[in-house]
């Protein structure tokens, strides 16, 4: 695969998925609910007295960045925001942000499209 036809990840476009909800705390922190769905969801909630909806508060650059998936960002343009914002205590920069996507992307939480850039 040559360099130009491979995907960049920093032109995804994360968008926050409609599946769960979320809210800010007063302290400035993200707090998604997390429905927890289907059978097993079911079985667990009903025999080992599971929750059906898991609060998940987010740290604090986690809390920065999840209200920036409006969209129209892209990953390349919230990294840009995170360096001005957490300055050298956001590095590795990019590394961490695309690990994070992907963690918030398989928990669906967001979902990601390509820019439309060539």
């Amino acid at each position: 695969m040559s360099r130009k036809t491979r995907e960049n990840y920093l032109d995804y476009i994360p968008v926050i998925s409609d599946r769960n909800t979320w809210d800010v705390k007063e302290n400035g922190r993200v707090v998604i609910h997390m429905v927890h769905r289907g059978f097993y969801a079911w079985l667990a909630q009903r025999f080992f007295r599971r929750p059906r909806v898991s609060h998940i508060e987010l740290d604090e650059m986690g809390s920065f960045i999840f209200p920036l998936l409006d969209g129209v960002r892209t990953i390349g343009d919230i990294a840009l925001l995170v360096k001005a914002e957490f300055g050298e205590k956001a590095e590795p920069l990019y590394d961490r942000l695309v690990q994070y996507m992907k963690i918030l992307h398989n928990n669906g939480f967001i979902v990601y499209r390509r820019s439309g850039k060539k």
